[in-house]
């Protein structure tokens, strides 16, 4: 496993400035017959059919790894470390987590299959960047405003599900004279709550993309190795920080106002 590890990093390192300097992508090689009806329509076609990368790969892992808790007999635990045992402990950590940061309205459970999606696709598309011939959609400020704006209007709509005309109390503070004073104020805070998300993904993400793309062309078969770490958990935080962040919006929406 080692050994394989180890062929698999030197591959990246030496493959990585032969294609960066051909300019060869896997999405140019592979689907290039979408690109010019995605020009046409005025899509910038490198991120798009990246994402098309990830998203058949997402469910080629869903449905192999889900495929033994569809089945009519009782699953029990093998006590071995296998596929299916890594997705259950992966979806169970992932629930679990925002279970406990989401706790009042409807709780963690209708809105996993949202920010459970959300955090699988974005650290895929993050570590796409590592793979040599791929970019990272997530370095596109095209991809990441969508993801953000989709939080924003959950956000919303839940806070006026849960609490109805009054939600609006939580826009006016804690005392009624308060009101003209904080009442801009939370609608700014709110407002650019899509920006902080998605600038904050798409800056470090496209950053990282950067930093590696440098030291790969001063010395591509050393000097990149621990640039490939740093991005590997660079990738991990981003996607953490925004499912994060989107748990705490949702249960600050419908959380009782103080």
């Amino acid at each position: 496993m080692v050994i394989r590890i180890a062929l698999v990093v030197i591959l990246m390192v030496i493959g990585t400035p032969l294609f960066a300097a051909g300019g060869f992508t896997w999405s140019h090689l592979l689907l290039g017959f979408l690109e010019e009806p995605l020009i046409k329509n005025g899509i910038d076609p490198l991120p798009v059919l990246d994402m098309l990368f990830v998203v058949v790969g997402l469910i080629i892992f869903a449905y192999f790894g889900g495929k033994p808790f569809r089945s009519t007999e009782m699953v029990e635990p093998s006590g071995k470390a296998n596929f299916s045992h890594f997705i259950e402990v992966l979806v169970g950590g992932i629930y679990k987590f925002l279970s406990g940061i989401i706790q009042h309205g409807t709780g963690a459970r209708p809105l996993f299959p949202l920010l459970g999606t959300y955090a699988l696709f974005i650290l895929c598309m993050n570590l796409l960047g590592l793979v040599p011939g791929f970019n990272p959609p997530t370095d596109q400020f095209n991809v990441t405003l969508p993801f953000a704006l989709i939080i924003f209007v959950v956000t919303h709509y839940l806070g006026v599900k849960t609490h109805g005309s009054h939600y609006i109390k939580q826009f006016l503070g804690p005392l009624w004279w308060l009101a003209p004073l904080m009442l801009p104020i939370e609608l700014i805070s709110h407002l650019v709550r899509p920006m902080s998300l998605s600038i904050r993904l798409f800056g470090n993400m496209t950053g990282d993309h950067k930093v590696v793309g440098v030291f790969t062309g001063l010395l591509p078969i050393i000097l990149p190795i621990p640039f490939m770490g740093l991005g590997i958990l660079v990738s991990v935080l981003q996607a953490f920080v925004f499912v994060l962040l989107s748990a705490i919006y949702f249960e600050s929406a419908m959380g009782e106002a103080h």
